[in-house]
C-alpha cells in the first residue's frame, strides 16, 4: 500500500465525509439525501485499501466530530463510520451481495441498539417515547383542522392513537427494519459508485431471483398460531410474538414482491408493470395484503420453482 497516497486520499474522504455531515445536520430537506451518503467515504476508503485503513479513518473522524459536536461524535461515529466500514470490507473481500447485506445490516442495527441504550441510560431519554409524542402532536393538530373544515369525522386520533401506541411494542422489530433498510439503501448507493469508478464490487443476483429460506414459512406459521390462540397483552411472550410478527410479514412481502417481478418476467411483460404495482402497493396498503399472501404461497409451495420446471 502507498503510504504517501492512503494519506492523501484519507484527508480527502475525511473532509468529503466532514461537509456531507454538516449538511446533514445543518441544512433541511438535502440533508435527507446526504444522510444516506455518509458511510460512502468510509466504504470507498477502506475497500481500496484495507479494514486496518478504514479502522485509522474511522477513528480520525471521531476525534474530529468530537471537537466540533462533543458526545454527539460517538453515536454517528458508530452509525456511519463503522458500518461504512465493515461495508466497505466486505466489498473488498468480494463476499456475495447478501453477505454484504447481511453484515452491513448487523452493524447497522448495533449502532441504532446501542445509540437506543446510551439515550435511555445516560440521557434519561426514551426516542421511542419521543417520536410517539410528535406522532400524537400530529394526528392532534390534523383533527382539530378537520374539525375547522366540517368533516370531524373524516379522521379519528383513537385509530391513530393505537397504532402509534403500539410502537413501543415493536420497537425492536422497527430497529431491524430500520438498519437492515440503511444497510441495502447504503449499499446500492455505495456499488452505483463504485461500478462508475470502474471497480468491481459483487453485484446482488435480480430481484426476481429473491428469495427467502423455506423455514421462513415456518417461523410465520407458529407466530400466527400464537396469535389465533391469544398471548396476554405486557407478556414478554406478546412482545415477542407483535415483533415476530412484524418482521416475519415484511419478509413475506419482500418474497411476494420478488414473485410478481419473476412472474412477470417469465411472461416477457414489461418491467415498468411491477415496478408501478409496487408503487401502488405502498400508496394503497390493501395490495400489500395480497402482496404477502402471494409471497406465502411462493415460499410455501416454492411456485417459482415449480414453473421454472414446467417450462
Amino acid at each position: 500500500m502507498d503510504r504517501q497516497k492512503a494519506l492523501q486520499e484519507g484527508a480527502v474522504y475525511l473532509g468529503l465525509y466532514l461537509v456531507l455531515m454538516f449538511i446533514t445536520l445543518w441544512v433541511p430537506v438535502i440533508g435527507l439525501v446526504t444522510f444516506l451518503f455518509l458511510p460512502v467515504p468510509f466504504i470507498f476508503f477502506t475497500y481500496k485499501y484495507d479494514l486496518k485503513a478504514g479502522a485509522v479513518l474511522a477513528t480520525l473522524s471521531f476525534f474530529f466530530l468530537f471537537i466540533i459536536f462533543g458526545p454527539l461524535a460517538l453515536p454517528l461515529t458508530m452509525l456511519f463510520s463503522v458500518s461504512g466500514v465493515v461495508i466497505g470490507e466486505l466489498f473488498r473481500l468480494k463476499k456475495p451481495a447478501f453477505a454484504v447485506l447481511a453484515g452491513g445490516s448487523f452493524s447497522f442495527i448495533g449502532s441504532i441498539v446501542l445509540i437506543f441504550v446510551g439515550s435511555v441510560l445516560l440521557l434519561g431519554v426514551n426516542p421511542v417515547e419521543e417520536i410517539q409524542n410528535v406522532m400524537i402532536d400530529s394526528a392532534e393538530m390534523t383533527e382539530d383542522m378537520m374539525f375547522f373544515m366540517g368533516d370531524e369525522e373524516a379522521f379519528s386520533t383513537e385509530a391513530v392513537t393505537e397504532v402509534i401506541d403500539e410502537m413501543a411494542v415493536i420497537a425492536p422489530a422497527l430497529m431491524v427494519m430500520t438498519g437492515a433498510g440503511l444497510a441495502l439503501t447504503v449499499q446500492l448507493i455505495a456499488f452505483w459508485m463504485l461500478k462508475r469508478k470502474k471497480y468491481e464490487p459483487v453485484r446482488f443476483p435480480p430481484f426476481r431471483e429473491w428469495g427467502f429460506p423455506k423455514a421462513f414459512i415456518w417461523y410465520y406459521l407458529i407466530t400466527y398460531i400464537f396469535i389465533l390462540i391469544g398471548v396476554d397483552e405486557g407478556t414478554a411472550i406478546h412482545t415477542a410474538v407483535a415483533n415476530l410478527a412484524t418482521v416475519l410479514e415484511a419478509v413475506m412481502v419482500i418474497q411476494g414482491f420478488a414473485f410478481m417481478f419473476f412472474y412477470f418476467h417469465r411472461k416477457r411483460l414489461s418491467p415498468v408493470i411491477p415496478v408501478l404495482l409496487v408503487g401502488v402497493s405502498f400508496l394503497l396498503p390493501v395490495f400489500l395484503h395480497i402482496i404477502r399472501i402471494l409471497g406465502i404461497i411462493d415460499l410455501g409451495f416454492d411456485l417459482r420453482k415449480r414453473m421454472n420446471e414446467q417450462k
